[in-house]
C-alpha cells in the first residue's frame, strides 16, 4: 500500500525543491533525501505498529495521551493535513493533464478530473482503497523508471548546481530547511498510518509491521523525490524553459517527448497516478471528521468524504497557479505539528503503557469515554510547548523566528520540526506524571 501511496507523480516535485529554492547539488540532495527519510520513516512506521495492536485508528489512539479534547485538536490538524496533500495532489496532477497537449485542457478541467477519480473508491470504502492500493504501484514504478531513463539520456549533469550552491552556515541552512520538508513528506502520513492495518490481527508481529511500514515509505520517496532533484540537473534549454513554463508538468512533458504519442500516454498515466496519493488522503479526511466526535460520528463517512473533495477540488482550482509556493510551504508546517504528535504518542506508549509503567497498557474499552481517558492537559500543553519551538525555530517567506535567524542563511534555517519535537519531548513526561498522579488516569 505504502508503496502505491508514494510512488506518484506528486512525490517528484519534492526532489525538485532541492534545486528550485534551495540551490543544492544534486549530491547534496540525495544525502538529505536519504538522513531525513530515515527518521521521518522511523516516526510513521511507530504510528503504524500501534494500529493492530489497539484496533483503532490513528487519531483515537491520540485519546489516550491527549484525552477527548486533545485528541479532537489533533483530528482537526489532521484535516488541515489531509485535504493540503489533496491540493497539491490535484493541482500536479491537472497541470499535468494540461501539459499533454497545451492550450487543449484547461488546467481547472485537469484538476476536476483528477479530483472526482480520487474521490471514487472513497464512497465504495475501505476494503477497495486496500485493492486499489495494492496493485497500482506496478505500472507507475515501471513509468518511473522510463523517467529515470530518459531523463540521463538527455543528460543529467550532477555538476550543474555547483556554481548556485551556498556556502558554509548558509549551505547548512539549505540542507536543514530542505530536510524539514523531506522529513514532513514522511511523517505527512504518521497521523493516518494505523488507519490501514487497524483490522490485522492483534498479535500481528510489531517488527514486522515497522519493517514493512519504513521499507514501503523509504524505498519508493527516496526513489521518486531523487528523481526529482535529477531531473533538474538536466540543462538542455529545452527542458529548462518547459520546467520555466509549465513547472514540473511541463518539465516531464519534455522528458516524454522523444516518444511522441507513447509519452502523451505515458503522462496521463502519470497524471491519474496521484489517485494512489489522494485516495487515503480523502478516506482518512472523512475518518478524522469523524472522530471530531459523537455528533460527527454519527453522519454517515461518504458525506465527509464529498465534503473533503469538494473543499480540496475549490482550493486547487484557487491556487493551481501558486504549486511551488504552496508544496514547500505546506510540508514545512506539516513537519512542526507531526514532529511533536509522534512524540507525545510515542513517549505515552514507551513511558506510561508500557508493561510496568504508570498505566500498565491500554483499556481499549475506554476509547469513547472522556470520563474514563486522560483529562488531557498533559498532552495538550506539551503540544503547546511543540507550537513554541516550532515558531521561535521555523524559517517561512512570511515569518522567521529567532532561532531559525540566529541559526544562519540568507532567509534563516528552518528547524521548526526539531525544535516542535525537542520542547514536547521535554515537557510530556513530567507534565504526564503529574496528570496521572492527581487524576490516575
Amino acid at each position: 500500500m505504502w508503496w502505491s501511496v508514494n510512488c506518484v507523480l506528486t512525490t517528484i516535485p519534492i526532489g525538485v525543491l532541492a534545486q528550485e529554492v534551495f540551490t543544492l547539488t544534486l549530491p547534496h540532495a540525495i544525502a538529505t533525501i536519504f538522513c531525513f527519510g530515515a527518521v521521518g520513516a522511523s516516526a510513521t512506521a511507530f504510528i503504524a505498529t500501534l494500529g493492530p495492536q489497539t484496533g483503532l485508528r490513528t487519531m483515537i489512539i491520540t485519546r489516550f495521551s491527549s484525552g477527548y479534547a486533545g485528541g479532537t485538536i489533533y483530528s482537526i490538524l489532521n484535516i488541515l493535513t489531509q485535504l493540503g496533500f489533496s491540493v497539491t495532489a490535484v493541482i500536479l496532477g491537472g497541470q499535468t493533464l494540461a501539459a499533454i497537449n497545451p492550450g487543449t485542457l484547461p488546467l481547472v478541467v485537469g484538476i476536476i478530473l483528477v479530483a472526482v477519480c480520487s474521490l471514487i473508491p472513497c464512497f465504495i470504502g475501505y476494503s477497495l482503497v486496500h485493492v486499489y492500493e495494492r496493485y497500482a504501484w506496478i505500472i507507475i514504478s515501471i513509468i518511473m523508471l522510463f523517467l529515470w531513463g530518459l531523463g540521463g539520456h538527455a543528460g543529467f549533469d550532477i555538476n550543474a548546481q555547483k556554481p548556485l550552491e551556498d556556502k558554509g552556515r548558509d549551505l547548512s541552512a539549505d540542507v536543514l530547511s530542505f530536510g524539514g520538508i523531506v522529513f514532513g513528506s514522511f511523517t505527512g502520513w504518521a497521523p493516518v498510518a494505523a488507519d490501514y492495518n487497524c483490522r490485522l490481527p492483534a498479535d500481528t508481529s510489531s517488527t514486522k509491521v515497522f519493517l514493512l511500514t519504513f521499507f514501503g515509505l523509504f524505498i519508493p520517496i527516496t526513489f521518486v523525490e531523487i528523481l526529482g532533484a535529477a531531473l533538474m540537473t538536466i540543462t538542455d534549454s529545452a527542458y529548462t524553459d518547459a520546467f520555466e513554463n509549465g513547472s514540473t508538468g511541463g518539465l516531464l512533458s519534455q522528458v516524454l517527448s522523444p516518444w511522441k504519442g507513447g509519452g502523451k500516454f505515458i503522462l496521463v498515466l502519470l497524471a491519474f497516478s496521484v489517485v494512489a496519493n489522494n485516495i487515503p488522503n480523502t478516506y482518512s479526511a472523512g475518518l478524522s471528521m469523524q472522530a471530531l466526535g459523537r455528533p460527527f460520528a454519527l453522519v454517515p463517512r461518504f458525506f465527509w468524504a464529498f465534503l473533503a473533495f469538494v473543499i480540496y477540488t475549490v482550493a486547487g482550482v484557487a491556487g493551481r497557479e501558486h504549486f511551488s509556493e504552496i508544496l514547500s510551504n505546506f510540508l514545512s508546517i506539516l513537519s512542526y505539528w507531526t514532529a511533536f504528535f509522534i512524540v507525545i504518542v510515542a513517549e505515552e506508549h514507551f513511558i506510561f503503557r508500557r508493561k510496568g509503567g504508570k498505566l500498565g497498557g491500554y483499556n481499549l474499552d475506554d476509547w469513547d469515554s472522556p470520563s474514563k481517558l486522560p483529562v488531557g492537559v498533559a498532552g495538550i500543553v506539551a503540544g503547546c510547548c511543540g507550537v513554541a519551538g516550532a515558531v521561535v525555530g521555523m524559517a517561512e517567506v512570511w515569518y522567521v523566528g529567532p532561532l531559525g535567524r540566529d541559526a544562519g542563511g540568507l532567509f534563516g534555517t528552518d528547524l521548526g520540526f526539531e525544535l516542535a519535537a525537542g520542547f514536547s519531548a521535554v515537557a510530556f513526561p513530567p507534565l504526564r506524571w503529574l496528570e496521572i498522579k492527581l487524576t490516575g488516569r
